[in-house]
């Protein structure tokens, strides 16, 4: 990959990361996609299974409020958990060690993963038993709450029913709450679904739901991943529209960035550094022009991008990404089924 030919961001970019990660540092960086730093090495067995089992598809991939944790939800070892008995939810702790595993038996195509302030984990089930195999139980288009010692505590949506009534979802991709404990729902994956955000209470209440199919400011194409900055405002990953919109928590649109590629997952840190994972973009007419598959990392204030680590696996898939206090980015890849660690090498 090529270098940053600017050695004073170098400098800037590896101070930041490796000793106080503040946003002034980044400063000085304007373009959107400047080339792909080469200062972080990636490590795959960071995350150390448990014994005889590989990683699948993972989309989803979490880290506990206080970094203690990582959580991964994996498709079962392999491109959904159909007729398997492996527990998809798995936890891990700083070190990469696992710690334990929950959810066997209950989802179809496990996708999006959330824990909130006070560590309960949720997640998604996107597609339904009927999407994919006429002959399974009913599992599917659902949100689920657990403790984080695996106690089922919600579930939102019916098993393996699309709809876009309340109460019902058509392949929900993620989930987000709010410190206030409001629970959002980015709904749909693809034209043949729903395409909004859907707002709960604490209590599984439906409150509102926002968007629709299409490219407006409050249209969505497969809206794929959540995240919330300190203000509160709610970030959403319209995947298909290759963009990033901002709204506050009542749906209002406040902005749209197309600087962080085809966002698949989403992470906002302490310090309101937006981590954007792309997994589909290519310079090419089909996909994005100008744009490659990696990691984007930038401001929440003004949207600049001031990172970006290429994938160097071209049909990867880079679709989980979080950080930790360390400077430490982490990532999860569906189609190349990885977990990767990126540490600063220099």
């Amino acid at each position: 990959m090529p270098k940053l030919s600017n050695t004073k961001i170098q400098r800037a970019l590896a101070t930041l990361f490796s000793l106080i990660f503040t946003i002034s540092a980044f400063a000085q960086v304007t373009d959107a996609r400047f080339p792909p730093s080469d200062d972080y090495s990636i490590d795959e067995t960071f995350f150390k299974l448990p014994s005889g089992r590989s990683i699948g598809a993972t989309s989803g991939l979490a880290i506990d409020p206080n970094g203690s944790s990582f959580w991964v939800f994996d498709r079962c070892g392999a491109e959904d958990c159909r007729a398997s008995d492996l527990a998809p939810i798995m936890k891990f702790d700083r070190e990469g060690n696992h710690l334990l595993s929950f959810g066997a038996n209950l989802f179809q195509r496990p996708h999006g993963l959330f824990v909130d302030r006070d560590g309960n984990v949720w997640v998604t089930d996107d597609v339904g038993s009927r999407d994919i195999d006429t002959v399974s139980e009913r599992k599917g288009h659902q949100v689920f709450k657990f403790s984080s010692e695996g106690e089922l505590l919600l579930t939102l949506g019916k098993p393996g029913v699309s709809g876009i009534r309340p109460g019902t979802f058509n392949m929900p991709s993620a989930v987000l709450v709010a410190p206030n404990g409001d629970i959002f729902v980015g709904d749909g994956h693809g034209p043949r679904s729903n395409a909004r955000i859907v707002k709960f209470n604490s209590r599984g209440d439906y409150l509102m739901t926002w968007g629709s199919f299409g490219e407006g400011p409050y249209e969505f194409h497969t809206p794929h991943a959540l995240a919330m900055d300190s203000a509160g405002r709610l970030f959403v990953g319209d995947r298909g529209n290759k963009r990033v919109l901002i709204f506050d928590q009542s749906g209002n649109f406040l902005d749209e960035w197309t600087q962080f590629g085809r966002p698949s997952g989403m992470f906002i840190d302490d310090n309101d550094l937006l981590y954007v994972a792309d997994s589909s973009s290519s310079n090419n007419a089909q996909s994005n022009p100008g744009f490659e598959e990696g990691i984007r990392v930038g401001s929440v204030s003004d949207g600049r991008v001031i990172l970006f680590i290429q994938d160097p696996d071209a049909s990867g898939s880079q679709e989980g990404v979080v950080a930790d206090s360390d400077g430490n980015i982490y990532g999860s890849l569906t189609a190349g089924m990885a977990l990767r660690k990126y540490s600063l090498s220099k």
